[in-house]
């Protein structure tokens, strides 16, 4: 049975390998990278905030990790780092995976869960809006990924919890 768990430092290598796939890189934080460059940042993430793993068929499925507000803002959570394994894309995963997270976050009190998506990531877009979430603003030349000409937009998106 599916389940969620944190993410340890034994997580590595496997987070390394879905984050760096051709199909996945493009659309997170960070440029591809050798696991070694990688390993400092995977352990700063995991120090910062909950970083989740999501297991399926007896395996790492994908990952995300959530930031929670502050003060007046408590309320709201940032979704970040959301990923599948590309071998398990368009199998159910994903909406899984963040249909359990986002039952644990309005159980603790999360009411807006926010996320950004590049502008050009057509079939991550369409997969949150499936989930539920709407655009509410565009960063402007947000993201400047390695070897491009122009930086992309990124999309912010929202969905309320509460009903």
């Amino acid at each position: 049975m599916p389940a969620r768990r944190p993410a340890t430092s034994a997580d590595c290598a496997t987070i390394h390998a879905i984050s760096s796939a051709p199909s996945v890189a493009p659309y997170l934080t960070y440029e591809p990278m050798p696991l070694e460059a990688f390993r400092p940042i995977f352990e700063d993430t995991l120090a910062a905030s909950p970083f989740w793993i999501w297991e399926a068929e007896g395996r790492v499925a994908g990952c995300y990790r959530i930031e929670r507000y502050r003060g007046r803002t408590q309320h709201v959570a940032l979704l970040g780092w959301v990923a599948v394994a590309p071998d398990l894309h368009g199998q159910g995963h994903g909406a899984a995976m963040l249909d359990d997270a986002i039952t644990h976050l309005r159980a603790a009190g999360v009411r807006r869960l926010e996320l950004q998506a590049e502008a050009d990531n057509a079939r991550g877009l369409a997969f949150y809006r499936k989930l539920g979430f709407a655009a509410e603003g565009v960063l402007r030349a947000a993201c400047w990924r390695a070897g491009e000409a122009a930086p992309v937009d990124e999309i912010l998106m929202v969905r309320f919890l509460d009903g």
